[in-house]
């Protein structure tokens, strides 16, 4: 495929237009997802998506400590120019079996294009993020939402993160994010 025709069939979901001192900036903003708990973790934002930056993300995720590709995981991933040698390099010497997807399947990871297209409807089409700090920010309030009060139909309409179940007494109380652009529903205790 044609980079002009990948571009032209991804690029409302690779960019982010955010306000800033110098004008309309796109950023574009790399994640991985556990399929299993549909868990997302985000490896950062910039306005300059070079091998550098998809690096040092994948450093940040690939840590012993608390990373999400800590040894013996598989990662799918398109065949982004970003996903260089290098990078696909250091994520195997990680212990990272790495599946890119085919050529010309734009759409052939259906979890990462759902991910994609909530984060759009539900937040960033209402949104207009005013700087780096406010778009991080409202993506940190996203993902929050995201995990702990969205439900997910592909497991069972469930949260991702549980909250302790209450016993159906009280009042309903809502829970705003982003300035109720995103609302949770749930009973006082």
């Amino acid at each position: 495929m044609a980079w002009r025709t990948f571009l032209r069939a991804h690029w409302p979901a690779l960019m982010t237009e955010v306000w800033t001192v110098r004008g309309l900036v796109t950023y574009y903003t790399v994640f991985v997802i556990e399929l299993q708990s549909r868990r997302v973790h985000v490896a950062g934002s910039t306005p300059f998506p070079d091998e550098a930056f998809v690096l040092q993300g994948m450093r940040g995720l690939s840590n012993a400590i608390d990373g999400v590709l800590a040894g013996g995981c598989v990662l799918i991933c398109d065949r982004d120019r970003k996903w260089s040698r290098t990078v696909l390099e250091f994520l195997r010497q990680q212990g990272v079996q790495i599946i890119q997807t085919p050529f010309r399947t734009p759409n052939c990871n259906a979890y990462a294009e759902r991910f994609v297209r909530a984060i759009k409807e539900e937040c960033l089409a209402r949104v207009i993020p005013l700087g780096e700090r406010h778009l991080r920010r409202t993506i940190a309030e996203l993902i929050t939402h995201y995990h702990a009060e969205r439900n997910h139909q592909g497991i069972g309409n469930e949260l991702i993160q549980p909250l302790r179940r209450t016993d159906r007494q009280g009042g309903v109380r809502r829970r705003q994010r982003i300035g109720g652009v995103l609302n949770y529903y749930y009973r006082a205790a």
